[in-house]
Formats: C-alpha cells, sequence, structure tokens
C-alpha cells in the first residue's frame, strides 16, 4: 500500500549522496514508496541538461526501478487547481512543480517526502515529511 510519495529535491539528493539513513528507510518502506509522473519528468529535465547526460539517465532508471510511478490525472489536476487557487488567494504561491506534487499527493492521500518543507507546509491538506 502506497504512503509517500516522493519530491524531486529528495530524490536528487538520494541519488547524489545515498545517506545511509535515508537508505535504510527507504528499504524499509520501498512498497509504500511512489513517485508522481510530475517528477519523473523533472528528474528527466534535469537530466538531459546535465553534462553527464547518460549517466544522470542511467541513475534515474535504477533509482526509478523500485518505485510506483503515479500518472498526474483528473483527480491530481484538480486538487492541484485547488491548492494553487488558495494559495494565490492567500500571497503564498509556490512553485508550480511543488504545487502539481503537493496536489497529486494530497489527491492520492499520500504523504510528500521533501526537503522543501517550507513550501509543502503552505499547501492547504498536504501532508509532509522531512527525512532527513
Amino acid at each position: 500500500m502506497l504512503t509517500y510519495m516522493l519530491d524531486t529535491n529528495i530524490c536528487i539528493y538520494v541519488m547524489k549522496t545515498y545517506p545511509p539513513a535515508v537508505r535504510e528507510k527507504f528499504n524499509a518502506l520501498a512498497e509504500q514508496l511512489c513517485i508522481s509522473s510530475i517528477t519523473l519528468g523533472e528528474l528527466h529535465y534535469g537530466a538531459e541538461k546535465s553534462a553527464r547526460r547518460v549517466e544522470n539517465l542511467n541513475a534515474i532508471a535504477h533509482f526509478v526501478a523500485r518505485l510506483e510511478v503515479l500518472p498526474f490525472a483528473g483527480k491530481a489536476a484538480a486538487h492541484y487547481g485547488q491548492v494553487r487557487a488558495e494559495l494565490e488567494r492567500a500571497g503564498t504561491p509556490c512553485g508550480p512543480h511543488d504545487m502539481q506534487i503537493g496536489g497529486h499527493a494530497r489527491s492520492e492521500g499520500l504523504i510528500v517526502v521533501t526537503n522543501n518543507m517550507r513550501e509543502f507546509a503552505r499547501m492547504p491538506g498536504v501532508r509532509a515529511e522531512n527525512w532527513l
């Protein structure tokens, strides 16, 4: 059963440094972890523009192999629209991809795992944890 949706920044951090404490947690909770197709797109974008394109694309493939990738579809889009509108009304908008990931996680009842609590903590109804 899925419980956690990994944010892009936590994926990048883990792929680059793979700290033992986080590695153990990922291994223990492997069946509960997923990423949004939005995150996968961001990871690919970063790899495509990097100097080490092939190496980074291979790292992404290896990292994502153990994760379920949830498609960003209608329900996620509706939650994203709500989150974005509420944040704009409050005068505290976030980055569009963060709001999409937050809305996607909220639509699935998942907890966002991120190293960017400042953004996700402002999103109404989005639960977030920092494992670092």
